[in-house]
């Protein structure tokens, strides 16, 4: 381990999620983090493990990079926020940047499409049977548009609104609800 201002370098743990969709402006969203899903490093994310970080850093102090490269700055998140789901980001491309233009077009292109997070593990809890590491706090540092994310299973669709953002497995459920409420209004209005 070499040294970082004198202590030891920080280790630096990235997990990630794919994305589909970016608006024309270079405007984008998705989940840089599901809480409870086990990526290919066999870390998982607890709820709440990003709230201190947020709080701290809030969006602006997170850094959008290329591939984690901190030479790559390719933007900015404007949204960073937990919600039940995950870590749910908003971002914009810098297109004033020759790389962020690049990332751009491969994106809308549907050739560039995952999210990566960069974080020092402050809390963690290790599950003996699965060998799977629960990151109960993390340091948040910059989340990376990458080409493969540590997390690609996790999967979000086309951004068509850049303030509402809905998965296929959320619209499903919000049809389900909707449905629900129309047969128990059909059942109590005729019966």
């Amino acid at each position: 381990m070499s040294s970082f201002n004198g202590a030891a370098a920080p280790r630096f743990t990235y997990a990630g999620l794919t994305l589909k969709g970016v608006d024309r402006q270079g405007v984008f969203s998705g989940y840089a983090s599901l809480f409870g899903e086990v990526d290919l490093g066999r870390d998982a994310i607890e709820p709440g493990a990003f709230a201190a970080s947020i709080e701290k850093r809030g969006a602006a102090g997170v850094r959008m990079l290329y591939q984690h490269d901190p030479a790559e700055v390719i933007g900015r998140w404007t949204v960073l926020k937990e919600d039940r789901r995950g870590l749910y980001v908003e971002g914009q491309l810098s297109t004033d940047v020759a790389r962020a233009r690049e990332v751009h077009a491969l994106m809308r292109e549907g050739a560039l499409d995952g999210l990566s997070i960069g974080f020092r593990a402050v809390k963690t809890r290790n599950e003996r049977g699965s060998g799977v590491r629960r990151i109960v706090e993390a340091d948040l540092w910059e989340i990376s548009v990458v080409t493969f994310p540590m997390l690609p299973g996790a999967r979000v669709s086309d951004v068509k609104h850049r303030r509402f953002w809905r998965d296929r497995e959320t619209e499903l459920v919000r049809l389900m609800r909707r449905a629900a409420r129309s047969m128990a209004k059909t059942h109590f209005t005729k019966g």
